[in-house]
């Protein structure tokens, strides 16, 4: 027998059956190998694998319009007689322009109304059900569009603008909405925004790859072959995120409150978060805050300055320094796949550190306001007689021993004002680079524009991470809806307003003055983010299906105010 002393247990843990034989549970390689892919990995990947079967077809898309614009010419026309491309006509470049161009002005539509739609099926089903709608229905999409490639001609025209309803019920702008409103609700609050930026990251790393392999399928197994590739990459996406992705309650994402508008009104939810929010102030009275609207101008005024720079550069440098298809292709490869780099690698490391810079500056003013708190607090109690047992002193020694405590958690909002610090400056350093590009006199400065321009990133990722916390838990998926359909609006704008301000300065000689455009634009945006702040410290939100009377009984102290 083993010898004992003070220190050992009184019971001892028997894990056998009485016969000599351990019965403890065996965890299987496996197992643990799932366990050490944690919650944050999967998102992530999900995010990779998702933008990848997206980004399969947007080369070969192109080059089948090309195609079938040319069946269609040569069906109304002589056939071709003679050596070269029989495709290469101005008439046929600029029909295939003119339908490439309805194609994408019908994904932006449909894929706007998508967001309400992925934002009504996350708050119905659940996000990783939303999740699954946004990956299934794309697949059946994409083998749609293999029955116009085979049919070719404006059959197949037909059948490829006809496929963008699809759109509406899953497409390229509801998953990015509902595979961040997964990672919002499973990442804790500290981690939220880097994750956000990682998630970025890795859906530019899926989109730079898919660019490059969907036109490598092409040229090698014929321009069907990446749609097939990308109907089965959907349906991997599919079986991936119910596999990888836990079940979150959609009554997880409301907060546990019912909602508040149903039917079609439902639909139209997130923009009821743009509305000027009500806050109850230590004092009792309430005010409105308008930090979420500030938050959204800078954040439209941002990407309108931002949102045209990657084909800025390519028009500039195909204008100015007389660039090929294959030059564009290694410029935007490599800014996609540093920018993604930077989101990955670096901005998480800028968020943490900032956070803790933030943190320690002004740790030494709340620790001594706390203490100056607690000595006011002992001091009360000393001046007032001991009326109550509680307030009457203990002898040293007679106190009993009390149990551990364990700490609190973090807050969710703890650093979470430094995000909104370094969104500002992000705009600040985007229109700077920006406007580096104007100065550019050789190729080498495109490709170096090209690559200084991604350390400018983090705007998007940090505005979701302000914007979580702006609003409450119950509010967080319209929250990200609202300012996803923010960014596409914007994006849309900047493509008209930034497409005619080129072709205006091109006219007289000076496309680089875009540019500088783009900064002053980027500048501006900076500064209306110095209007968005964080509610007063202490207040409280007043949600509007638990703050009515507050809300009245604020107003009357307002008016005697």
């Amino acid at each position: 027998m083993s010898a004992s002393d003070e220190n050992t247990p009184l019971l001892q843990q028997n894990n056998n059956n009485g016969k000599g034989h351990d019965v403890t549970p065996k965890v299987s390689l496996a197992s643990r190998l799932w366990r050490a892919i944690n919650v944050e990995n999967r998102i992530l990947f999900a995010g990779f694998l998702i933008t990848l079967s997206f980004s399969f077809t947007q080369v070969p898309i192109f080059y089948v319009f090309y195609l079938m614009e040319c069946d269609v010419y040569y069906s109304k026309h002589p056939p071709f007689e003679g050596s070269g491309d029989r495709c290469s006509r101005n008439e046929i470049a600029a029909g295939t322009a003119t339908e490439f161009s309805i194609l994408g002005m019908s994904t932006t539509f449909c894929g706007t109304l998508n967001l309400f739609v992925a934002g009504w099926t996350v708050k119905r089903f659940g996000p990783r059900l939303a999740l699954m709608v946004q990956t299934f229905v794309p697949a059946i999409r994409v083998a749609t569009q293999i029955l116009g490639v085979v049919a070719g001609g404006q059959t197949g025209i037909n059948i490829f603008q006809c496929t963008q309803l699809i759109t509406i019920i899953g497409g390229p702008a509801g998953y990015i909405l509902v595979v961040n409103i997964i990672a919002g609700e499973l990442v804790e609050p500290v981690r939220r925004t880097a994750v956000f930026g990682m998630l970025q990251g890795c859906l530019m790393l899926g989109q730079g790859i898919g660019y490059l392999t969907g036109g490598m399928i092409g040229d090698a197994w014929g321009i069907q072959r990446p749609f097939e590739v990308a109907f089965f990459s959907f349906l991997l996406s599919t079986v991936y995120v119910r596999a990888a992705l836990p079940y979150i309650s959609p009554d997880t994402v409301s907060g546990g409150k019912k909602p508040q508008a149903t039917g079609i009104s439902s639909f139209f939810a997130p923009l009821r978060v743009l509305a000027p929010q009500r806050v109850l102030l230590p004092s009792g009275m309430t005010r409105k805050h308008y930090g979420v609207l500030f938050l959204c101008s800078g954040v439209f005024l941002g990407v309108l300055a931002t949102g045209y720079a990657p084909l800025l550069i390519q028009m500039y440098a195909t204008a100015v320094f007389h660039f090929n298809q294959g030059d564009n292709g290694w410029l935007m490869s490599g800014f996609a796949f540093m920018r993604a780099l930077f989101l990955i690698l670096l901005f998480p490391r800028i968020i943490d550190k900032g956070r803790k810079w933030y943190l320690s500056s002004g740790r030494t003013n709340q620790s001594q306001s706390q203490q100056d708190d607690e000595q006011d607090e002992v001091g009360s109690i000393m001046s007032e007689p001991p009326t109550y047992p509680e307030n009457m002193l203990v002898p040293v020694g007679s106190h009993a021993e009390e149990e551990p405590v364990v700490s609190k958690p973090a807050s969710e909002d703890e650093g979470s004002a430094f995000d909104l610090y370094f969104l500002r400056w992000s705009l600040v350093a985007d229109g700077v680079l920006t406007m580096c590009a104007a100065f550019a006199t050789q190729k080498w400065h495109i490709y170096l524009a090209a690559f200084m321009l991604p350390f400018a990133s983090g705007t998007a990722p940090a505005a979701k991470g302000v914007m979580t916390e702006m609003c409450p838990s119950s509010q967080r998926a319209d929250a990200l809806n609202a300012l996803t359909l923010v960014e596409n609006i914007a994006r849309l704008a900047t493509q008209g307003l930034f497409g005619f301000v080129f072709a205006a300065l091109a006219e007289v000689g000076k496309p680089y003055l875009t540019f500088f455009c783009n900064a002053a634009i980027a500048l501006v945006a900076a500064g209306v983010l110095l209007l968005s702040h964080f509610p007063p410290s202490g207040s409280k939100l007043i949600e509007s299906d638990s703050g009515d009377h507050a809300e009245n009984g604020a107003d009357s102290d307002e008016d005697r105010s």
